[in-house]
């Protein structure tokens, strides 16, 4: 890769994104071990400790080649954010000591974080959060809509009635400082990246290819003890709304876990969630994060970081 401080600069760090099952994650590692990088999680379900199975978090043996950080950190009974993600990533990019750093993941707002910053919306307290969540139990989505619409209709004006879990945030901040997200939103904190030269790459692989991978893996991951995952984060009765519940593969092996439906169905189903979402990866890349550099698989297979 060649150096300089644009999209396709050097430097010392490098971005790897892509849909789910492209082959990020083996590419973070050979660029670690052939430089000392440090391999920095991007992905919002990898950062949960309760499912390294199910979200194709690095497994012991590959963490073991070269150094990860922010990888199940978090406990299933957090929701965790980007803002945190961007806290997390800041305080450690502040102590790497000037190493190479390695982000790679699937999820383009934690990148969009790291390059662009967020809006400056003040923390949620956990027991707002729980209380706006218990007042929204049993209550359908157009209703919890209506209530913004009377306290904030800025925000419920830029919101599909549908759209809980924005609605149920817009209802959170309100609470908690008496303003409306849409004001908050105005103001930005900047991210750790900003004007920082990196090297931006996004694996594309075929199609077809890519389709039969997530099938194949997500067959791999029942088989490795996802099931025993997904039962052991069942047990815990935890809302079903946060994000962990949420995973690709989660509601459909708890429904296969409660007798409710077949193993194959909850594998047809996680299959089919997650190739919906690869091709949400690929469309959001394309229209929210341009001047990346795609990369075909041939390309990636002789693909080479010098760190400026």
């Amino acid at each position: 890769m060649g150096h300089g401080t644009d999209d396709q600069g050097g430097g010392r760090v490098v971005l790897i994104a892509g849909p789910t099952a492209s082959g990020k994650s083996a590419l973070a590692l050979r660029l670690a071990r052939e430089t000392g990088a440090l391999v920095v999680n991007a992905d919002s379900m990898q950062v949960y400790r309760d499912l390294r199975v199910l979200s194709a978090r690095p497994t012991p043996e590959e963490e073991a080649q070269a150094p990860h950080r922010l990888y199940g950190h978090v406990d299933g009974a957090v929701n965790y954010s980007v803002a945190r993600y961007m806290e997390d990533a800041a305080r450690l990019i502040g102590e790497a000591g000037g190493l190479p750093l390695v982000f790679v993941g699937g999820t383009g707002l934690y990148f969009r974080a790291l390059l662009e910053g967020l809006s400056d919306i003040p923390p949620v307290p956990d027991e707002v959060r729980e209380r706006v969540r218990g007042e929204a139990e049993g209550v359908e989505t157009p209703e919890l809509h209506a209530r913004l619409m009377r306290l904030d209709p800025a925000t419920g004006g830029d919101l599909r009635p549908s759209d809980r879990l924005r609605v149920l945030r817009a209802l959170e901040v309100h609470a908690a400082t008496g303003g409306s997200l849409v004001a908050f939103q105005g103001r930005r904190i900047p991210g750790p990246l900003a004007g920082v030269p990196t090297t931006r790459l996004f694996l594309s692989p075929d199609r077809e290819v890519l389709r039969r991978r997530i099938d194949a893996r997500f067959v791999a991951m029942v088989g490795q003890g996802a099931l025993d995952e997904v039962a052991a984060l069942g047990a815990r009765g935890l809302d079903p709304m946060l994000p962990v519940m949420r995973a690709h593969g989660v509601p459909g092996l708890l429904s296969h876990l409660r007798g409710e439906t077949g193993l194959e169905a909850a594998i047809v189903r996680g299959q089919g969630d997650t190739r919906r979402y690869a091709k949400r990866q690929f469309t959001w890349f394309r229209h929210q994060m341009p001047g990346w550099r795609w990369l075909s698989p041939e390309e990636v297979a002789g693909l080479a970081w010098r760190p400026c």
